[in-house]
């Protein structure tokens, strides 16, 4: 079970921030406390770049039960302008068209209802 509350007091899921290094400028998504390029402990908060390109992607054609009646759907690695690379959904596409090196932009959506209560996790997703 997710707790809304544990989503909601994560920064980069819903502001898409992440850490860079004051030392040597590696970002870093999710934020760290130790630079894994440098070791150091300095960072400063960022935005990323909501658009980027697919580096490999898979089609899930048989889901978990949350997701069943979204199949056939596309989860892909993206690597965002920045040079950050993400996993995430690829959403309102023809999963038959997605090719490695498409572009993409990351919007905020609803990714899943939560148990019986029906509390609503959101995230991003690619488009």
């Amino acid at each position: 079970m997710i707790s809304p509350r544990y989503h909601r007091e994560v920064p980069q899921r819903y502001r898409l921030e992440a850490g860079k290094c004051k030392q040597c400028g590696n970002i870093s998504f999710p934020p760290r406390l130790i630079c894994p390029k440098c070791k150091s402990k300095t960072f400063e908060t960022v935005k990323l770049s909501r658009e980027g390109k697919i580096l490999t992607f898979t089609i899930i054609r048989v889901g978990p039960d949350k997701f069943s009646k979204e199949t056939p759907y596309v989860v892909a690695i993206i690597e965002l302008n920045d040079g950050v690379r993400l996993t995430t959904q690829v959403a309102d596409c023809d999963v038959d068209k997605v090719e490695i090196g498409n572009k993409v932009k990351l919007v905020f959506r609803k990714i899943q209802d939560e148990g019986k209560s029906g509390l609503h996790c959101y995230g991003y997703k690619a488009v």
